[in-house]
Formats: C-alpha cells, structure tokens, sequence
C-alpha cells in the first residue's frame, strides 16, 4: 500500500460522497432558493415556513435517486473488496 494509492482512495470516496449527497442538496437548495424569493415578494418572513417543503423536497431527491445511490455505493465497495489482495 503506497501513498499514492492511499490518496486516490480517499479522493475517490470524497468524490463519490458529493455525488451521492448532490442531488438531495439540490433539491433542497432549489426549494429553499423558492421559497426565500416568495417570502421576500410577500413579506411574510415566518422562518418555520422553509422546513417542511425542504424535508419533503430531500425526500423526493431520495426516493428518485436511491437506486443510483446505491449502485454507485456498492460498485466502490466491490471494487474495494476486490482490491485487498493486492495489497497484502
């Protein structure tokens, strides 16, 4: 196991991290983005108002992308598993 080595792992697995969390971030950024622009043209600055649509919006993002996600998730572990002996 070199460093090299090392080093790629781990920027291959933060990669994959922010791949993974991407979409759900979107989504919520998207909603809260809406949702801030519509309180700011109705002047209505209640601040529970953003928590429910941002929860369901990250919902949505799960359910849609969850197949990827895990596909993605268990192609890296595989790889990672079939990686070990050559690192004995």
């Amino acid at each position: 196991m070199t460093a090299e080595w090392v080093s790629a792992l781990g920027r291959e697995a933060i990669m994959l991290t922010l791949m993974i969390s991407g979409p759900m971030l979107f989504f919520g950024l998207l909603v809260g983005l809406t949702i801030a622009i519509l309180q700011a043209v109705t002047q209505v600055h209640e601040m529970t108002l953003t928590f429910i649509p941002k929860i369901l919006a990250v919902a949505f993002a799960l359910l849609v992308f969850l197949p990827w996600m895990i596909s993605q998730l268990v192609d890296f572990t595989t790889r990672l598993i079939l990686s070990i002996p050559t690192l004995l």
